[in-house]
């Protein structure tokens, strides 16, 4: 909600707008009064009356694409259900992930995370299920895998469709037994843990094509959370942009600001690399910045 004086001074605006209109004042000083009355309402949607951001399970929204992520998030938690969290990369799957842990009856228990895409084949079961002394090359002692590792906990696998398929049917396997069976080793260890994974393919073509088992997605795709593009969400761009730049200030030393025009320049321009590219966007404004972002701070960089 806006504060009582600032709900006053915009009701000015639009009637000032309205009355300039009347009396045929250029077009041109017309369309000032309305972006000015449009970015006093942008900056008062971004805060609530305590200054506080939009945010909710450590992340930053007031989009109805996000709050429906927060909604599932607060009605999947306490469940044990396996879930899917899809979208694009850098749109803040994890953290999606790390809520619905945060929220459940295993929050006092570990977190663990891999990322299937960037853990070579030959390792990723030794990672996940771990392996016993001497079972390979560089296995100088037994090692815990993450399964055993986050015992009463969450894991987290994501990137799950790049996982190879040789590896997709053990995982498949340990879900179904919840037992796991350490590279070289010939018994099996009792596991206990909560799977969320995440992807950016579309699973279902993936199984249709044959480079995903269909078993596993199934097993997997109890519950769907999408997590959208920030195109597809611009109303988050400027309070995300706020929280960036306040976290950056503190990181740098800096007291840099964000001007109006800039916000209106961040909602404007394409962000293919979603969140993590605006994080990266405002780390670079405030580097460069004089005092004061631009537009010209942020518009798109062109290689």
């Amino acid at each position: 909600m806006s504060s009582p004086d600032s709900k006053s001074f915009q009701d000015q605006i639009s009637a000032l707008v309205g009355e300039a209109q009347a009396a045929g004042v250029a077009m041109d000083l017309v369309g000032d009064l309305r972006r000015h009355a449009e970015r006093l309402e942008r900056s008062e949607l971004d805060l609530d009356p305590g200054g506080e951001l939009p945010q909710r399970f450590g992340m930053i929204g007031r989009s109805p694409a996000m709050l429906q992520v927060f909604d599932l998030i607060e009605r999947v938690a306490a469940s044990e259900v396996s879930v899917l969290v899809t979208g694009p990369t850098g749109a803040g799957k994890e953290l999606v992930a790390r809520a619905i842990h945060d929220q459940s009856p295993r929050k006092a228990k570990p977190f663990l995370a891999e990322n299937c895409a960037a853990v070579p084949a030959n390792l990723i079961e030794s990672e996940l299920f771990g392996h016993v002394k001497g079972s390979f090359t560089g296995a100088v002692k037994d090692r815990k895998g993450h399964f055993v590792a986050a015992s009463g906990g969450t894991i987290f696998l994501d990137e799950i469709g790049d996982m190879p398929l040789e590896m997709q049917s053990k995982l498949l396997r340990v879900l179904e037994e919840r037992k796991v069976r350490p590279v070289g080793g010939n018994r099996t260890v009792d596991v206990d843990v909560r799977l969320v994974a995440a992807t950016h393919r579309n699973l279902e073509q993936a199984s249709a094509a044959g480079d995903f088992r269909p078993d596993l997605y199934y097993r997997l795709n109890v519950i769907t959370i999408h997590v959208p593009a920030l195109d597809d969400r611009k109303q988050d761009i400027a309070p995300l942009a706020r929280f960036f730049l306040d976290q950056c200030n503190k990181q740098m030393g800096r007291e840099v600001a964000l001007s109006s025009e800039a916000v209106a320049a961040l909602e404007a321009r394409a962000w293919p690399g979603n969140v993590r590219e605006l994080n990266n966007a405002m780390q670079r404004a405030v580097a460069l910045s004089t005092g004061t972002i631009a537009a010209s701070d942020v518009v798109a960089p062109s290689y």
